[in-house]
């Protein structure tokens, strides 16, 4: 099945796992993202080391695209993305807008960007900082 959604992940199917903390580990998004949906690390209650670890282990288990999730406000967003970059994460997905300097680190790099958009203001946000 091919739509916008695959075509931009490289997933098989239109199916995202969401990165729910403490819950999406990488077990579950390599699970996801093997069966072809793309599956998503709930970084955002890991430290980096353990973010960093579960990104290698997706990579270990499967050769599928997959994404990481955080809080954009998070005081050590910018190392997380650089982490992201560095080991090859073909999605990036926050909760809450990152900083147009996440966004164009992230762009630059050919990782695609997702925000969780929870209220119009958010959307606003968000549709500013992605142009």
């Amino acid at each position: 099945m091919r739509t916008a959604l695959t075509s931009l992940t490289g997933c098989r199917h239109p199916i995202v796992q969401t990165g729910m903390g403490y819950v999406a580990g990488a077990r579950l998004a390599a699970a996801t993202s093997r069966a072809g949906g793309l599956g998503v690390i709930g970084a955002a209650t890991m430290s980096v080391p353990e973010m960093t670890t579960a990104i290698r282990r997706v990579k270990e288990r499967t050769d599928a695209p997959f994404g990481v999730n955080i809080r954009a406000d998070a005081g050590d967003a910018a190392e997380r993305v650089e982490v992201m970059v560095r080991e090859g994460v073909r999605v990036a997905s926050f909760a809450m807008a990152p900083k147009r300097e996440l966004i164009a680190r992230l762009k630059d790099a050919g990782v695609v960007t997702i925000p969780s958009v929870g209220a119009l203001r958010h959307a606003e946000k968000v549709a500013v900082s992605y142009t």
